[in-house]
């Protein structure tokens, strides 16, 4: 696999809302003054009758996208993870997901790889907040084309839908003609010595590890968890009864996110240790985004180490 063949997902997300909205007139885009690095701007420059600059304002921004979704429109709303989910929090909950109303929260800058900007809005836990919501579905995609996958899907769903973008540069792992399934995780490999479940970003870094670990005579199996809500039970069970270690890795904190739906499923139906690589309840730093993830253990060599132990 060419792990130097990158493109940010928040890139992708642009180009997909224009695809889709060239498709849709009844789909509406809103953002809160960063549609420059939101990409939505793709979309604005093209189709600027139907695109709403909120100002900083997440608030009202997904208040606005409520009363879209009551008249038939199809909104997709975004701006930075840590004001979709953290500021908007009670309009999300009350206006959007307690009437099961048709918006689509399209967050980017997750984790700690928005870098240079720091703790403050490096956000670690937006899945932990958006799969607790009921009627919420929760999708976090690893490369260009998952991204795209996931804009096309949100679209096709009656209710609310969160997807999270990265600002990075990342692999691209998938063909452009891949089928993807919401709620159907992807297995790579059949690999017994080790299971390593993966979501976002964090999926590249497994599957380098799995490439690493097969030159030592180690095989695992890497999957991709790109819906975190609702989760593939029969996987994750299936691969606890058949691997001798199970590993969970995410670039958010271990509470509340990948590894916590993870632990849920295997204490209510086949009970095994898991092991949680992620951020382990405390804020991000500034610093560049490669160095963060060295910083907070969210490589491969992490997961090389922990399979080996």
């Amino acid at each position: 696999m060419d792990f130097n063949n990158k493109k940010a997902t928040r890139q992708s997300f642009g180009e997909a809302l224009l695809e889709i909205g060239r498709k849709n007139e009844d789909i509406v885009v809103l953002d809160a003054d960063l549609s420059g690095a939101t990409k939505t701007n793709i979309f604005a420059k093209q189709i600027p009758e139907r695109f709403f600059d909120m100002g900083i304002a997440e608030q009202d921004m997904l208040a606005t996208a409520a009363g879209f979704a009551t008249c038939g429109k199809i909104p997709f709303a975004s701006t930075f993870a840590v004001f979709a989910t953290g500021r908007a929090y009670d309009q999300i909950r009350n206006s959007i997901c307690y009437p099961n109303l048709n918006v689509k929260i399209c967050a980017t800058h997750c984790g700690i790889t928005v870098g240079e900007d720091g703790a403050t809005h490096q956000m670690l836990e937006d899945i932990n907040l958006m799969r607790g919501l009921p009627n919420m579905r929760v999708i976090s995609p690893c490369d260009d084309t998952q991204s795209k996958w996931a804009i096309e899907e949100a679209s096709k769903i009656n209710g609310p839908v969160y997807i999270r973008f990265g600002r990075s540069a990342t692999p691209i792992i998938y063909d452009k003609d891949y089928k993807f399934e919401l709620g159907k995780a992807i297995q790579f490999g059949e690999g017994l010595d080790a299971t390593v479940f993966a979501t976002g970003i964090m999926v590249a870094e497994a599957l380098k590890a799995k490439e690493e670990l097969e030159k030592s005579g180690i095989n695992i199996r890497v999957i991709d968890i790109h819906t975190i809500k609702p989760i593939d039970k029969e996987i994750i069970i299936k691969c606890a009864k058949e691997t001798k270690k199970l590993i969970s890795i995410e670039e958010h904190s271990i509470i509340g996110g990948l590894g916590t739906a993870i632990s849920e499923v295997l204490v209510e139906n086949y009970p095994a240790k898991l092991v949680r690589i992620g951020i382990k309840d405390c804020f991000g730093k500034s610093g560049k985004a490669q160095e963060l993830l060295e910083y907070f253990g969210l490589t491969s060599k992490e997961i090389i180490e922990e399979v080996k132990k």
